[in-house]
């Protein structure tokens, strides 16, 4: 499912904040953030679309668990831009996760899976992730 770089053996539990920096590449169709608690279920599926997919300019979340992928939730802003800088800050409630995007627009998300942690993060797609920071 994984396919471009992972981070294996990390801890991201309730109560962290997981910031993430990182520059679309110019020609980017799309790119993803994965969290989950092996790399083969993910919990959190944050999919910014320039166009991909028959989308353009949406973000898509969802989760990917025993083989399939759940209910897509759609988000109405996009502040992403090809070859820009963006910053994705991820706030672990016991209940969910507020994703923050680059221009403040705030995502609530479910932590469908459950767990109080994670272990795995992932990026896949088009994007160059400059830092990434659990506090």
């Amino acid at each position: 499912m994984m396919k471009g770089m992972i981070i294996k053996n990390m801890s991201f539990k309730v109560g962290q904040t997981l910031t993430i920096i990182g520059v679309a590449k110019p020609d980017a169709t799309d790119f993803a953030v994965n969290i989950g608690p092996n790399e083969k279920d993910i919990t959190l599926h944050i999919n910014p679309r320039f166009n991909a997919y028959e989308d353009e300019n949406v973000v898509v979340c969802n989760s990917f668990e025993r083989g399939k992928w759940c209910e897509e939730v759609r988000e109405g802003t996009f502040p992403f831009q090809q070859g820009q800088e963006f910053k994705i800050t991820i706030e672990f409630t016991p209940a969910e996760f507020v994703v923050t995007l680059s221009d403040g627009y705030k995502i609530h998300f479910t932590n469908r899976l459950g767990a109080e942690k994670y272990s795995v993060i992932s990026f896949d797609g088009k994007s160059r992730i400059q830092s990434v920071e659990i506090k």
